[in-house]
């Protein structure tokens, strides 16, 4: 793996990414969320064709006709495992899904995040007394442990995460704003290629070790963003993509 990760665009970043692949996108909705990437992903699929039929991981379903909700707008997401698909504006799944244009895999909230945790960690499965007696537990295992029902629940990994980090080296080591350490961190462990826009990139050394929140080890590409766009206030705008 080369020490110096840095790519010199968007389109460069998101070239790898191939049909049918599963991708994490990180954000806790619009905090953390990667916009410029997902949509030089959108870019590309009108200019080619691809890629299509993506599984995407992430807390939610998407807002308005930006980010996520774009994504799926454009009919480029096979399935989405998510814990709140419905969210403040989630019209364009809604629709999809009552259509039955996509396929949902409904995950409870601390559930995914340990799922993909898992994943990183190199953990199978797990068990969780969350979702005991629900359709969410329909056909799973489950054990008792001192007494009480758990739910076995299996790791989650993917082909590529792309997330929003605040500050990179060239060699890949992150550290986040506030709320944007979310999911994202977790989700640059679980998977094989890792994608990530900063808005600043510094010389190796630059960065405090001690304040790092993910190592280069676990990141293939940083692409620099410097002035990134918001979820929430695009779709305070009206915004679309494209």
């Amino acid at each position: 793996m080369p020490l110096n990760k840095t790519v010199d665009s968007l389109a460069e970043a998101v070239a790898g990414i191939g049909d049918g692949a599963s991708v994490m996108i990180g954000g806790f909705g619009g905090s953390g969320a990667p916009i410029e990437l997902i949509h030089a992903l959108i870019d590309r699929y009108l200019a080619t064709g691809h890629p299509k039929n993506l599984v995407v991981i992430n807390n939610n379903a998407g807002n308005g006709h930006v980010g996520l909700a774009a994504l799926i707008e454009q009919r480029m997401v096979r399935k989405l495992i998510c814990s709140f698909p419905r969210s403040a504006d989630p019209r364009v799944f809604t629709d999809m899904y009552l259509a039955g244009e996509i396929e949902l895999e409904l995950v409870p909230q601390g559930t995914l995040a340990e799922r993909i945790r898992a994943g990183g960690a190199g953990i199978p499965a797990f068990y969780t007394p969350t979702a005991y007696g629900t359709d969410l537990a329909a056909g799973k295992t489950v054990e008792i442990f001192e007494g009480r029902p758990y739910v076995q629940e299996r790791w989650l990994k993917a082909d590529f995460a792309i997330v929003k980090a605040r500050r990179a080296d060239s060699h890949g080591n992150l550290t986040y704003s506030k709320a944007a350490r979310n999911f994202n961190p977790l989700m640059c462990m679980a998977a094989a290629h890792t994608i990530v826009q900063v808005e600043e990139i510094v010389a190796p050394g630059d960065i405090d070790p001690e304040a790092v929140i993910t190592p280069g080890i676990f990141v293939q590409a940083v692409v620099r963003v410097p002035d990134p766009q918001q979820e929430e206030v695009l779709n305070r705008q009206g915004a679309h993509h494209p």
